[in-house]
């Protein structure tokens, strides 16, 4: 619990040079580009959009338990993509910024959160199309609405767990990066933002796939960010997935703490 303690005590002391370097990512890596920080927003957009032409008008979903596909969409395919481009760049963050680290004095902990801060803001825009979105269905705020940043939370603190486990192990196996790749994009289609796999399933006899699948930190988040803005449902009415979720969240701090603070005064000889 040591190695725990120090990890997450290192990003609270580090705040501000989290935020300075984020920004600073943020503006080398569209520096180069006519529209600049205008593609945070355009690039999932246009993806978002292949995404309703194929699953939505492709396949004729008009609705899902009477909400827009479009706005059911929204909600999981957001989520979807902050939580994909934060884990392959978390991955890679240590691995990419070692030259940074050997020459600067703050702790290479901070760099997968680094990484994850740049890609909030493109979140936050995205947040805001959804909103507008909603509101022009007639979808509108509710109590519900405040379990949004539950669900954030747990969004956030899977990410840095699973962040601090993913970059270190990079660092030592660099086949590591390209296979979560694959596993990504298994997952995309496992973890229910476009579809839903609970009526693939309903009423067969792989039916148990179904509550296999719900145990998914992905989807756990996922769906909770559905049952706070359309369901109107409440996260402790999903005991069992909630003390799974948090236990997962656990193990992955815990490991992740320990290989990274055994490993970090070492990294240069893996390079």
């Amino acid at each position: 619990m040591n190695d725990v303690r120090t990890v997450i005590t290192e990003q609270f002391k580090n705040f501000g040079i989290i935020r300075r370097i984020s920004k600073y990512e943020e503006k080398a890596t569209y520096q180069s580009h006519y529209l600049g920080l205008l593609w945070q927003v355009l690039n999932p957009a246009i993806q978002i959009g292949i995404y309703y032409l194929v699953f939505g008008l492709g396949m004729k979903r008009k609705d899902i338990d009477g909400i827009p596909y479009i706005i059911w969409m929204l909600v999981g395919i957001i989520a979807w993509f902050f939580i994909n481009s934060s884990i392959l760049g978390e991955s890679n963050s240590i691995y990419k910024q070692i030259g940074m680290v050997s020459k600067m004095k703050f702790p290479v902990s901070i760099l997968p959160t680094v990484n994850m801060a740049s890609n909030f803001k493109s979140y936050r825009w995205m947040m805001l199309i959804l909103l507008t979105s909603m509101f022009a269905v007639g979808i509108y705020p509710n109590i519900y609405w405040i379990q949004y940043f539950y669900y954030l939370f747990c969004m956030l603190a899977f990410l840095f767990a699973f962040g601090i486990l993913n970059s270190t192990i990079s660092v030592l196996v660099r086949d590591y990066h390209i296979m979560l790749q694959s596993i990504l994009r298994l997952l995309f289609y496992l973890s229910g933002p476009i579809w839903e796999f609970q009526r693939i399933f309903a009423g067969t006899k792989h039916a148990w796939m179904t509550r296999l699948l719900e145990l998914n930190p992905i989807y756990y988040i996922i769906d909770g960010f559905r049952d706070s803005l359309l369901y109107g449902r409440w996260f402790w009415e999903k005991g069992v997935q909630t003390i799974f979720f948090w236990l997962v969240v656990g193990v992955l701090l815990i490991l992740g703490s320990h290989i990274h603070m055994k490993f970090r005064a070492r990294f240069m000889d893996f390079m």
